[in-house]
């Protein structure tokens, strides 16, 4: 861009631009304000609703403001009569056919053509016919449509085609007979849609969920996050009497820019459910009874001070949600090593602990969230980029169509993909991701260690490209995703990954799984590292040893082990055999009331201050938007009291801001790096083989089963999304071979554990391997990878 600046007059205000700039640009960043429809800063200009017309100085007739690049000299007037009259004939125009029915319309009090139409709009038309009707849309179970309101801005459509990557809405018509609806009669399927009901200057696309159950201007705003991935995007959630009523984006070009996920915008529906545990309860004789905070905390501590007295302080471990704040897992961590125990873990659904000397102060992205999507090259290893981290699919997307980048994905199954790029689908038969990591190293002329001299290396023919086209670039990554991280040979395809990012000069990035997976490393919940990445003193139990064989005493804190690690079932009957189990829970379930002896009701994200870090590092701190719910208590209360109650030290804190003051005091020196050893020096294990011959079960998390707030919201549950992933996906050239077939029921088992799940022919997974969603099989299968039988009843 050229830094000369040219200089114009608008409204008799000098104003100065650069060039190509739109005069709508210059005029919203010196406030003049410019009425529009169909303009937004972060769509392509349509310049079809004309309501931004202004008079320019020489030329013959009003000129849309945002298809209008400025011009050293040009004059312009917004409020000129010339330039008021084609802003009121144009918003007459738009109000002939529109229905008079704000009263009920859940846009009212917040709309833009309300807002417009007070401004610019006549007290009496001039046309009296009959105004026309369009039948509305069902298009799912998110976005509720009434189109008969509909002005025809696109901007809903121009959202699916430049940010979502899906052109599921589109225009249909010509004239009056226009209409905006899906092409055939579908659902909008984006893990993005929500956003066009932000952008819809009208009623005509809302948020179903929240129909007609409040107005806005009833609503109490405040700043808060998304603790749902490791991105943080910034939200404003809306309350009224203290319940969330919906969630909308806060604008934050460094994070989300202006947008959210649909999980980020609808997980609120999860809060408030009929199983939300609402008071502290104690087993007593096996009958679980209600009880004051006093009597609860009390059990729970004697329980755990009572086992530690006797068994020592190794007999007491703990589980903290990835999605819990900085400020819970830190008090969690000095909890447990208070009393003498390293045996703290937030990876509960990571299988592979064998790298843990080589881990990084915290796993991170390697680089700003900006940065991604200014990438010349990047090489995703097994992460489902669009269901994972939604918005950075949008960053992969946004370099791969403005930079022209390189994206290559290195994946267990092929995706649906909104954006061009390279797919390599690992075969199980040539060593999964890992080899072909292998692959290339191999091709960037690195040496393969004798300890993986015997791992097959998989075939990509691309492999030389691909390298090439990291070595050639002036920005590029590499990014380990959650399927990776989950997998038996984590620590290897780590240092692999590591050690080609040297040979390239290129980041590695690892994409935390959880709102604040990435913080707990910085609070100490994990067994060999203290608050500040700090070695911890001795080597405590990680959470796969845990969940194997539970210390007799456990805090587990915002988990669901059944859903949220790689024990799944067999976790709960483990549990049960621990001598005293506290769960710190917002939820109670049928398997907690097995397991647990005391239950203590904690508030959920929205009913609690703390701070999350996200991917890039970045510490953000929010307070509660509503009061915990019933009895429930902010985790961080509840723990600073059972720190006291154990009799710890410095447990006195009267705000959450000091916990935060202590430990952002431990964080000075971190430094992030996740290229930590080289890969001769790396150290891993790798799995036995066994499972070769039979079917390779991919297990990616469930889009909508990450969490226990997003598992329980209904109008996510309802998706095509959440309805696919409930299904066993298999290869169409393996279903020939068996006779399968679509809704067929598969009767599939893994760890000696039976799970029953009609079957999905999809050509996008590799042959010899399954894909079974975890996260969304409570009681039925492990949420892991791993040898699976399949037995189908096919009629002969």
């Amino acid at each position: 861009m050229s830094d000369e600046q040219i200089t114009f007059e608008v409204d008799g205000m000098t104003l100065q631009g650069n060039p190509g700039d739109m005069l709508i640009e210059v005029t919203d960043k010196a406030g003049i304000n410019i009425p529009r429809f169909c303009y937004h800063r972060k769509l392509s200009i349509a310049a079809n609703c004309r309501m931004c017309l202004v008079e320019v100085e020489r030329a013959p007739k009003p000129l849309p403001a945002c298809s209008t690049p400025i011009s050293e000299g040009m004059k312009v007037s917004t409020r000129s009569p010339k330039a008021i009259s084609a802003q009121r004939s144009t918003m007459e125009f738009l109000l002939i056919n529109h229905p008079l029915d704000c009263p009920i319309c859940d846009q009212g009090g917040e709309c833009e053509l309300q807002d417009v139409a007070m401004g610019y709009g006549e007290g009496v038309g001039q046309y009296s016919e009959a105004k026309r009707v369009v039948k509305d849309k069902d298009i799912g179970p998110l976005i509720a449509t009434d189109m008969t309101r509909c002005i025809h801005c696109t901007r809903c459509v121009r959202f699916g085609e430049e940010i979502a990557g899906l052109k599921e809405l589109g225009a249909t018509g010509r004239t009056d007979q226009m209409e905006i609806g899906t092409y055939i009669s579908k659902s909008v399927t984006s893990e993005l849609s929500g956003n066009v009901i932000d952008l819809c200057p009208v009623g005509a696309l809302t948020a179903k969920p929240s129909r007609y159950t409040h107005r806005p201007w009833e609503l109490v705003q405040h700043k808060h996050l998304s603790t749902h991935d490791a991105f943080g995007s910034n939200l404003y959630i809306h309350t009224r009497e203290g319940r969330v009523m919906r969630t909308v984006p806060r604008d934050n070009d460094a994070v989300n820019e202006t947008w959210i996920a649909d999980r980020d915008r609808y997980a609120y529906t999860g809060l408030f459910t009929d199983d939300r545990l609402t008071r502290p309860m104690v087993k007593r004789d096996g009958e679980w009874v209600a009880a004051s905070w006093e009597e609860a905390l009390e059990a729970a501590a004697q329980g755990i001070q009572q086992i530690v007295n006797q068994q020592g302080p190794a007999s007491l471990g703990a589980l903290v949600s990835a999605n819990a704040s900085l400020e819970e897992q830190y008090l969690a961590a000095r909890i447990v090593r208070g009393m003498g125990s390293n045996n703290i873990d937030h990876r509960l659904r990571q299988t592979d602990f064998s790298g843990d000397a080589d881990d990084p102060v915290m796993p991170w992205l390697g680089m700003d969230i900006p940065a991604i999507a200014d990438l010349n090259a990047a090489v995703t290893v097994g992460m489902a980029v669009r269901e994972e981290v939604p918005l950075f699919a949008h960053r992969l997307r946004q370099t791969a169509l403005n930079n022209q980048a390189h994206v290559t994905l290195i994946h267990p199954y092929q995706q649906d993909l909104t954006f061009p790029a390279r797919q390599a689908p690992s075969q199980a038969a040539e060593g999964g991701d890992l080899g072909s990591l292998l692959a290339l190293l191999k091709a960037a002329g690195g040496d393969i260690p004798s300890n993986l001299a015997d791992h097959p290396v998989g075939s990509i023919e691309e492999a030389a490209a691909i390298v090439a086209e990291l070595k050639d670039a002036e920005k590029g990554a590499i990014f380990l995703g959650a399927v990776a991280q989950n997998a038996p040979d984590f620590a290897a395809q780590r240092a692999v990954a590591a050690e080609l990012a040297r040979l390239t000069g290129v980041q590695l990035g690892i994409v935390a799984q959880g709102g604040n997976a990435a913080g707990a490393w910085l609070a100490g919940a994990v067994p060999h590292r203290a608050a500040g990445g700090a070695d911890a003193v001795g080597h405590g139990r990680h959470a796969a040893d845990m969940l194997a064989d539970p210390c007799e005493a456990m805090i587990l804190q915002g988990v669901e082990p059944e859903f949220d690690s790689a024990a799944g079932q067999a976790a709960i009957e483990r549990l049960e055999q621990a001598g005293c189990v506290v769960a710190i829970t917002s939820y109670v379930t049928p398997a907690m009331k097995r397991y647990a002896d005391v239950l203590l009701p904690m508030g959920t994200a929205v009913e609690t201050a703390g701070t999350w870090v996200n991917g890039e590092g970045r510490w953000q701190s929010v307070n509660g938007a509503v009061r915990a719910l019933g009895e429930s208590r902010p985790a961080w209360k509840i723990l600073r009291v059972l720190g006291n109650m154990l009799d710890l030290n410095g447990f006195d804190y009267m705000a959450v801001t000091e916990v935060r003051r202590e430990l952002q005091t431990q964080c000075q020196e971190v430094a992030l790096e996740n290229k930590t050893a080289s890969l001769a020096d790396a150290r891993f294990e790798l799995p036995d083989q066994a499972g070769q011959g039979a079917y390779q079960r991919i297990a990616p998390v469930a889009m909508y089963g990450i969490d226990p707030v997003i598992r329980r919201a209904a109008p996510l549950q309802g998706t095509e999304k959440t309805q696919l992933q409930r299904h066993v996906l298999v290869n169409p050239a393996d279903a020939e071979r068996e006779g399968w077939a679509d809704d067929m029921t598969a009767a599939i088992e893994q760890d000696g554990v039976r799970a029953e799940l009609p079957i999905r022919v999809d050509p996008r997974v590799t042959p010899g391997s399954v894909v079974v969603f975890s996260g969304v099989h409570a009681g039925e299968l492990a949420p892991r990878a791993g040898k699976v039988e399949i037995q189908v009843e096919v009629a002969a």
